[in-house]
């Protein structure tokens, strides 16, 4: 890359037109970064899951490999880092490597230095503090970007969670959540102890749990990417929660929508605002890059309290790096590219955040993303491609034809699939079918499902196809996975 100091977007976007060294992410699909190959030159995706039947001009799928069974996306990642048509590849290629992730820990960047690859994200144990709950809520009381009232505690049996609560003014109906892990799972509502009972294994053995009052709260989400000329952020999204049509799990992330009439206009500013004083403190923490926050939106009295953080990309970063402020400008990825490159620059972030806080830099868009809900297991037979499809007047779904773009989307009669379980594949409660990405919403105002939506998931599942599972005395049942690949 040339070495000339990056003073606006337009300088930004000729360098990665021009950038000549080899940039990858690496992981089980490349929705998370979907696109990102348009805006960067020599960017290829790595991946374990081939979502585009070999048809994806930078997608590189290694022939799959004997290995251990996979228990999180870092195994996935680590298992492609070891695979020798993986290296292979990145050797030819040459051109002193970067590497990205959607997860990564130690052993990932012990396997990076072995075959010369570069890391641009903060170091694996960084993230991994920051990635604490309790930590979130630290580094937002070092901020002052409040969280809902709440203790950070050890709680040994219901008796001492009163006790706590009532030290703490929280009252005893409680959210209380582990340190770690997807809210679909370690989140639990707390009312009384029945309800302690059903997870106090869960509650007891953590050293800290956070312990929240109970709000009547909607979720947003938010990413941005903290450089060193400041904290760029993006727009406010919705979070589709615990549907039924879509995931098994209650309060499990399924999908977000972007449109300029999300939240009120005092929400999306203060929750902005909130994201940018956040990201500067993360700063000082020292980390730096892309990140997501999330957000708890009390819907008696509009206040606005810091969620989670994930410290690094996530299946919201589509819904971001696809906005129309990101074709206006540039995707809030190119951005954390920028910080890890070495390239020297000063941009105005005041100025960029203050622009496209304005309405018409958002456009309508959804995804949602596809679970098999039912208890059974069996085996894919047929599996809907990936592309474009189309919605008939009557709710009926049909394939239109192959794309890797979503932006070939171009009514809210049409939508863009990302397969993700294919033919061979095993449909287990939980399994992630794969992601539609459509204009419009997929929300009514009360933030359940609509009827567009609802004729989309029913469409794209009556692709698939399925045979029972038959074992002999030397196979065994496969163990639904654990983990979201997304």
């Amino acid at each position: 890359m040339k070495s000339n100091k990056v003073t606006n977007i337009s300088d930004m976007k000729l360098m990665f037109h021009r950038n000549e060294r080899p940039i990858y992410f690496i992981s089980a699909t490349n929705f998370n970064l979907l696109g990102l190959d348009r805006w960067v030159n020599r960017f290829k995706y790595i991946n374990y899951i081939d979502c585009f039947d070999g048809r994806h001009p930078n997608v590189f799928v290694p022939n799959e490999s004997p290995h251990d069974e996979f228990e999180s996306i870092e195994d996935i990642t680590n298992y492609l880092l070891q695979h020798k048509d993986v290296i292979d590849t990145i050797e030819r290629r040459g051109g002193n490597p970067v590497a990205t992730f959607l997860m990564f820990d130690e052993k990932t960047e012990e396997l990076c230095k072995e075959i010369g690859l570069d890391i641009w994200f903060p170091p694996a144990k960084l993230r991994q503090r920051c990635d604490n709950k309790m930590e979130t809520v630290r580094i937002g009381n070092k901020a002052g970007v409040p969280s809902v009232p709440n203790a950070l505690e050890k709680v040994d049996s219901y008796e001492s969670l009163r006790k706590i609560c009532d030290r703490a003014g929280l009252g005893h109906d409680l959210v209380i959540q582990s340190a770690f892990g997807d809210s679909g799972h370690t989140t639990f509502f707390i009312a009384n102890e029945d309800d302690f009972n059903k997870h106090k294994d869960e509650i007891v053995n953590d050293p800290e749990v956070k312990i929240m009052k109970r709000i009547n709260c909607r979720g947003a989400t938010l990413e941005a990417c903290a450089t060193q000329s400041g904290t760029v952020v993006g727009p406010l999204l919705t979070e589709v929660v615990g549907a039924k049509e879509l995931t098994p799990y209650k309060g499990g992330w399924c999908g977000n929508e972007v449109f300029p009439g999300a939240w009120p206009e005092g929400v999306r500013l203060k929750a902005r605002a909130m994201a940018e004083t956040f990201g500067n403190q993360l700063l000082e923490e020292g980390y730096r890059g892309y990140f997501d926050v999330d957000f708890l939106i009390d819907q008696d009295d509009g206040e606005v309290y810091l969620g989670e953080l994930n410290p690094r990309i996530c299946g919201a970063s589509p819904m971001t790096n696809h906005a129309a402020f990101a074709y206006a400008d540039a995707p809030l990825f190119m951005f954390h590219l920028l910080e890890f490159s070495g390239v020297p620059f000063d941009l105005n972030v005041r100025e960029m955040n203050d622009r496209w806080a304005q309405r018409h830099f958002i456009d309508d868009w959804s995804q949602v993303v596809i679970k098999h809900t039912d208890t059974n297991i069996d085996q894919v037979t047929h599996a809907p491609a990936t592309g474009i499809y189309r919605m008939a007047e009557d709710g009926t779904v049909g394939y239109g034809r192959f794309d890797y773009e979503r932006r070939a989307v171009e009514t809210e009669r049409e939508a863009f699939f990302l397969r993700i379980t294919g033919p061979g594949d095993y449909r287990y409660e939980g399994a992630d079918l794969g992601i539609l990405i459509t204009r419009g919403r997929t929300m009514d105002d009360n933030f359940h499902l609509n009827l567009r939506a609802r004729d989309w998931i029913r469409g794209i599942k009556k692709h698939y196809a399925a045979k029972p599972l038959v074992t002999t005395q030397h196979e065994a049942v496969p163990e639904p996975g654990s983990f979201k690949i997304l």
